[in-house]
């Protein structure tokens, strides 16, 4: 028997796996290949054993010619299709142009109750395939917009929105419709804002859908945020934090009690950081268990809760029930009211280790923030021990980059010493090209602000001191700015000056006094 140690994508005959179908060739497993170098047969197929004969068999009517039959384990067999029909999907623009505005229109109108729809309904298809094409280009959300006589879609990649496609009017009713059905909501209701979520397979990745829908005076909006539960989670020697960043990080996860914050705006990384700290803690010994909405990655040996208000779970209600499960490390979503904050900051004092996040603009603001809701500077004194801020910013394409001199203005505009960056010859401008749908960038990277409390800090906390003085001193202490962190990675080539300043542009609005 004929065997493949390994299989590149190049060695996929593309035209002759469009012939079948993704569940005839799955069935097999069977993979068309071009010619193999030492065979006979103008064709080869890798399947897995015991050999598909049947399949084998259409493949010789279907061809014209022999096939030679090439072993290759099942699940390369299947991963190799996968990949080869991702990359055959078409756009949904590319989709509307085959079937024509009036096409669409026309089919779609025709269309009774989805639910009762076939699966090649014009509707369906342009839902799949804009879901298709959202994860082909990493897009994190997908929204559906409205407007007096047209409709828009755009994929949110790397952070910043990109349109797409312009569906005619007359498929925004269906469109939504569809999606309803998925998400399991009322079709009929469309006074009301709905929430939902499903759960869909594509290409072989499963992916978590959740769903907003907002009614506008156009119609409703939609919104879908993707979630790629085959994607690999960081750990937090790849998150992209600085050797000391990293020392300071694995200090504080291993301390006894306390509490960690890490703060920053919606889509900042931060549930991203809290999972690669969890990941690294000892699982084994202590209990560590979660309070989320939702649960977006499932970590081994950890307990994790999903926050339910329509029951009345909510983070506050819900943390109270684990304090009674006996944890070691509790891990909070998202810090949103006073009554949430004190139950936290009464487990860190009662020897718990607490991780939370909190929506604020940099890291010393989260101190204030505490304080606005009511929560007596004292406990925040004793009970804080990091508090971190963290912004994403994208990567620069490798294809497209090019090169220029740094001056000294650049490093003072990243709040950095240029005689620290004076070895540094070149840094590099974002241009645009087709590998990364001509922005400049592909991909993200964080940048951190933390700040270790100190006793000094404690004693300003403690004493109701503002936020100026806050930031004054931790200045003193070397804390290295969002700014300033992404100097190191403009120096590096990763990413650009301007971008820095865009994810970083609310601390020029900062005013000492």
């Amino acid at each position: 028997m004929l065997q493949l140690t390994r299989l590149t994508s190049d060695q996929v005959d593309a035209q002759r796996v469009a012939a079948f179908t993704l569940p005839v060739l799955r069935s097999g497993p069977l993979l068309p290949l071009k010619p193999l170098q030492g065979l006979a047969n103008p064709v080869a197929v890798a399947v897995d054993a015991p050999w598909p004969w049947e399949l084998l068999d259409d493949c010789r009517r279907l061809f014209g010619v022999e096939v030679q039959p090439v072993y290759l384990p099942r699940e390369a067999i299947l991963i190799a299709l996968n990949q080869a029909f991702d990359m055959a999907s078409a756009s949904a623009e590319q989709m509307m142009e085959d079937l024509g505005i009036d096409e669409l229109s026309r089919e779609i109108e025709e269309v009774g109750d989805l639910l009762e729809s076939e699966d090649d309904a014009p509707v369906i298809r342009l839902v799949n395939t804009l879901l298709s094409q959202a994860l082909k280009e990493r897009a994190s959300d997908i929204h559906i917009e409205p407007f007096e006589s047209r409709v828009l879609v755009r994929f949110r990649v790397d952070g910043v929105l990109h349109t797409i496609v312009h569906p005619p009017k007359a498929v925004q009713a269906a469109l939504t419709s569809r999606i309803k059905v998925m998400a399991g909501l009322d079709i009929a209701e469309k006074r009301h804002p709905q929430d939902g979520r499903f759960r869909v397979k594509i290409a072989g990745r499963e992916v978590d859908v959740r769903v907003s829908l907002l009614p506008t005076a156009y119609g409703e909006r939609v919104v879908m945020r993707l979630l790629d539960r085959g994607a690999k989670m960081l750990t937090l020697a790849e998150l992209g934090m600085s050797p000391a960043q990293l020392q300071t990080m694995q200090e504080v996860i291993g301390l006894p009690h306390g509490i960690v914050l890490v703060t920053g705006p919606t889509g900042s990384g931060k549930s991203t950081t809290l999972y690669a700290a969890l990941m690294q803690v000892d699982r084994i010994n202590r209990n560590v268990m979660t309070i989320e909405d939702p649960i977006e990655y499932q970590i081994e040996g950890v307990g994790q809760m999903q926050v339910q208000p329509k029951i009345g779970v909510s983070f506050a209600a819900g943390l109270r029930s684990i304090l009674r499960q006996d944890p070691d490390i509790v891990m909070i979503g998202e810090i949103r009211d006073l009554e949430t904050a004190e139950i936290a900051i009464q487990a860190s004092l009662t020897g718990h280790l607490v991780f939370a996040t909190l929506h604020t603009n940099d890291a010393l603001s989260a101190i204030v923030r505490l304080q606005d809701m009511g929560v007596e500077p004292y406990l925040v004194a004793s009970s804080l021990t990091m508090v971190q801020a963290q912004r994403l910013v994208r990567r620069l394409c490798p294809h497209c980059c090019t090169p220029r001199h740094p001056t000294a203005d650049d490093w003072r505009l990243l709040e950095s010493n240029p005689e620290d960056y004076a070895h540094v010859e070149q840094v590099y401008a974002a241009v645009g090209c087709d590998h990364c749908m001509g922005t400049g960038y592909i991909g993200r990277v964080a940048i951190y602000e933390i700040t270790r409390i100190s006793d000094a800090m404690r004693n300003l906390i403690h004493d109701g001191k503002g936020l100026p003085a806050m930031r004054r001193l931790a200045r003193a202490e070397a804390m290295v700015t969002l700014r300033h962190d992404g100097a190191r990675h403009v120096a590096n080539g990763v990413t650009t000056i301007d971008e820095v300043l865009r994810v970083s542009l609310e601390d020029m609005l900062v005013v000492e006094v």
